[in-house]
């Protein structure tokens, strides 16, 4: 049986291309993909896993649609509150997949095995515990939950079920991600000592500004359902399909992208999370209703572990970028700094000084009258031997690391939730629910944060907020 480490490194090492020359084995695209259905393929005619998807929205499509990548899966039915995505599933899935307002249907179907959560973030955690309770496999969209006070009922529900669960935020399996998660365990950089991080936007989708269907019919809507435990209001067209632009059924810009951020940095360092996070969020460009921040900046204290030392984590997240949007993880070491893309990074290492350093221009030196200026180079040399000691920062040859540009790290992050099941073996699986907790929490205590304008103490261990 594959380990998971393994595992992903097959998945994410097989297709890497490193600076020097230095091609790895399976590099080409296509040799990349037979690698992967080699690993995952079912392992008889009747290994077919049974799929159901539980909202048809965007990321919805996304993920079955890479599901149905895997070798041996199968969609069999699909859940959505808005009748015309019913009608669209059927269109793109096949006229014999069942179709329901209901999710609950689905779950009493004993032929269903697994189900992808695809739902606004303030229905995750009921429908999550309903399918492992209902025996299903679950890969529910991140953030795991809406609030943090409902993380340690998913983690109970994951618990007894004895099921794979798996958060889909596919940073805790991409191959860039994992590259680096090797070079930080073999100490290429050191120490870590802070970790920066952004991720912004600059157009209107990116903004949460989805296209609303015309001539909508608000019966073909299960208003009531849709609002489950938020505040109960009038049928607003906005509300259901540009939720993540509203308090009551999304997380903002921490939820859906800070998590991203921390699922990476959680990967590579192996850290269970912060205990001190202090943000800022503010309303500056989408003035369009929402209530949603479309700015929010956080600073973030991790403490010292046996897998790392203390460090800084400072991250976010800008709908209304001016320069065009984009994605960064730096990670600084007292040896290094690798920085990351989506799918690429670079490491630059350095050697520092085994001398002391001194400069005629920065520094005390040139201060000097000319003649103390030249005794102490005199000394300086028979002391520290340039031959002998290194007496500058020197920067070492970069290594650079690109995935292929077909590369998808949402495929290589559905292979290994369904590589878990196939094997029978949650543990397979890193973003599991305490995972999921760990990572969402801290973007939602962002939230709190903002919202409260004070600094939300976390335990990272026993995940919880402290007074």
């Amino acid at each position: 049986m594959h380990s998971r480490r393994k595992f992903l490194r097959q998945l994410g090492g097989s297709s890497a291309l490193l600076a020097g020359g230095v091609t790895c084995a399976n590099a080409g695209p296509q040799d990349r993909r037979e690698h992967l259905i080699e690993i995952i393929k079912p392992r008889s005619a009747n290994d077919t896993i049974n799929l159901a998807l539980i909202g048809a929205g965007i990321i919805g499509h996304y993920d079955l649609e890479c599901a149905l990548k895997v070798p041996g899966t199968k969609v069999v039915a699909v859940a959505d509150l808005y009748d015309q995505r019913l009608i669209r599933a059927r269109e793109v899935w096949g006229p014999d997949i069942q179709t329901t307002r209901d999710y609950r249907e689905i779950l009493k179907r004993a032929d269903v095995d697994a189900v992808l959560i695809c739902v606004p973030d303030h229905w995750h955690d009921r429908i999550s515990i309903d399918a492992l309770r209902a025996g299903k496999h679950v890969y529910c969209e991140k953030p795991m939950v809406h609030r943090i006070e409902e993380g340690q009922a998913v983690i109970a529900a994951h618990k007894k079920s004895g099921k794979v669960f798996q958060v889909g935020s596919q940073r805790a399996s991409a191959s860039a991600v994992l590259e680096a998660q090797k070079r930080y365990a073999a100490g290429d950089i050191g120490e870590l000592t802070s970790v920066e991080t952004f991720l912004d936007r600059t157009d209107a989708l990116g903004a949460w500004q989805y296209t609303m269907p015309p001539n909508l019919d608000p019966k073909e809507i299960d208003w009531n359902t849709y609002l489950g435990d938020a505040p109960k209001r009038p049928f607003q067209p906005e509300r259901f399909f540009r939720w993540r632009n509203y308090k009551d059924y999304g997380t903002g810009v921490a939820g859906d992208l800070f998590v991203h951020l921390i699922t990476g940095v959680h990967t590579i360092t192996g850290s269970l999370g912060p205990s001190r996070i202090f943000a800022l969020g503010d309303l500056n460009f989408w003035k369009d209703g929402r209530d949603a921040y479309d700015l929010v900046t956080a600073i973030m204290d991790y403490p010292k572990t046996d897998k790392h030392a203390s460090f800084q984590f400072t991250t976010r997240v800008n709908l209304a970028a001016g320069s065009g949007g984009s994605i960064h993880t730096r990670l600084v070491g007292t040896e290094g700094v690798i920085d990351i893309g989506w799918n690429e990074f670079t490491m630059n290492k350095l050697k520092r000084p085994n001398a002391p350093m001194y400069s005629t221009g920065y520094d005390a030196l040139f201060t000097y009258p000319k003649a103390m200026q030249e005794q102490f180079v005199q000394q300086y040399d028979q002391k520290y031997p340039a031959g002998q000691y290194t007496r500058q920062v020197v920067n070492e040859p970069a290594v650079q690391f690109t995935a292929p540009p077909d590369y998808d790290d949402r495929l290589d992050h559905m292979i290994v939730f369904f590589n878990a099941i196939r094997q029978n073996n949650p543990k397979l699986v890193t973003e599991d629910a305490e995972f999921g907790l760990r990572a969402a929490a801290p973007s939602l205590a962002c939230n709190l944060s903002a919202e409260q304008r004070k600094v939300i103490n976390w335990d990272p261990v026993t995940m919880k907020i402290q007074s």
